[in-house]
């Protein structure tokens, strides 16, 4: 294929699977709004099972509900009806997704999740299946049209059960007033985590914390920032109070404008107004206000009292940025 024909396709994929988003909005239905309550309201778990391409789709929702408070678990039909049933308790609701609703594995396996008395929802892209006729609840994923160029293989199919699935997550997110503090719990790791609970005095921790007196000689300010090796200075009182910051362009500016510096002190050259962050806002604010007012370092205060620096590599080194 040349170029041309490429984007043809590529277009024409994106096109159809689009449409069979799109109508999905017909199918969120009575059923539907039945899922989400039960789902909801079970004392139990949704175990979600599927086959092939469907199976694989089943493994993403899981991860999307529990990573967002619905505990839910992966069954594969062919290993259920091969002793993998087990995994199913008496309070938890069975979802199969399939896109015919009438393979081998999923006609064995309906009848047998009803007879041990569990919910049976059915996500599943033929209504008139054997899997719809034997669910308790049918979402419908039809589609009118694969995107494969021979309709054959699932691509806009998975692709609604897949939306279907995060239809059905948010809703329950929402039921369940599931917000950024709960994100956090589970996911305590990466940068998704860290930028839900990293706290700014968290990092600070780890820095030094170079302070000077107002009227401390530009010598001493220089050693002090260079031992820190945070590019500032904060000027305090004697019970630490925060009066201003020094930092590297402060010095460079000085230079710039002084013939000489032998008499002069930190408060001649300190920006009397310097940005601060309480100690206990998240470290992502931290970044919010750098990048917004285009600086490296915040000065971290607890009630108005020096506390720390926290520097934007710090940030970098965290993951945060």
């Amino acid at each position: 294929m040349n170029k041309d024909k490429i984007i043809s396709v590529a277009l024409r994929t994106i096109e159809l699977e689009t449409k069979a988003v799109n109508g999905l909005k017909a199918f969120i239905d009575a059923d539907f709004v039945k899922a989400v309550s039960l789902i909801n309201e079970t004392g139990g778990r949704l175990v979600i099972s599927g086959i092939g391409k469907s199976a694989v789709i089943a493994q993403k929702i899981v991860a999307t509900l529990n990573s967002t408070g619905t505990a839910s678990v992966f069954m594969h039909a062919a290993d259920a009806i091969h002793g993998d049933l087990g995994m199913i308790q008496a309070n938890d609701i069975v979802l199969v997704i399939s896109k015919s609703g009438n393979s081998p594995e999923i006609k064995v396996l309906a009848p047998l999740v009803k007879s041990f008395g569990n919910t049976l929802i059915a996500m599943v892209g033929n209504i008139e299946s054997f899997l719809a006729a034997n669910s308790d609840i049918v979402l419908n994923t039809t589609v009118e049209q694969e995107a494969c160029p021979i309709n054959l293989a699932p691509t806009s199919s998975t692709t609604a059960q897949m939306v279907m699935g995060d239809a059905l997550a948010v809703c329950l997110m929402e039921l369940k007033g599931f917000n950024s503090s709960d994100f956090a719990k589970y996911h305590p790791g990466g940068t998704l985590g860290k930028q839900l609970y990293l706290r700014v005095n968290e990092i600070a921790a780890n820095n030094a914390r170079p302070k000077i007196l107002p009227s401390a000689a530009i010598r001493e300010v220089i050693v002090v920032m260079t031992q820190s090796r945070l590019g500032a200075a904060v000027v305090v009182n004697e019970t630490d109070n925060i009066l201003g910051i020094i930092t590297d362009g402060d010095l460079r500016r000085m230079l710039e404008k002084a013939d000489s510096f032998d008499k002069l002190q930190a408060k001649d050259i300190m920006s009397s107004h310097p940005k601060t962050i309480a100690a206990e806002m998240l470290a992502v604010n931290a970044l919010e206000e750098m990048r917004a007012h285009n600086i490296s370092q915040l000065i971290v205060e607890d009630n108005g009292v020096y506390a720390g620096l926290i520097h934007l590599h710090d940030l970098v080194k965290e993951g945060i940025i």
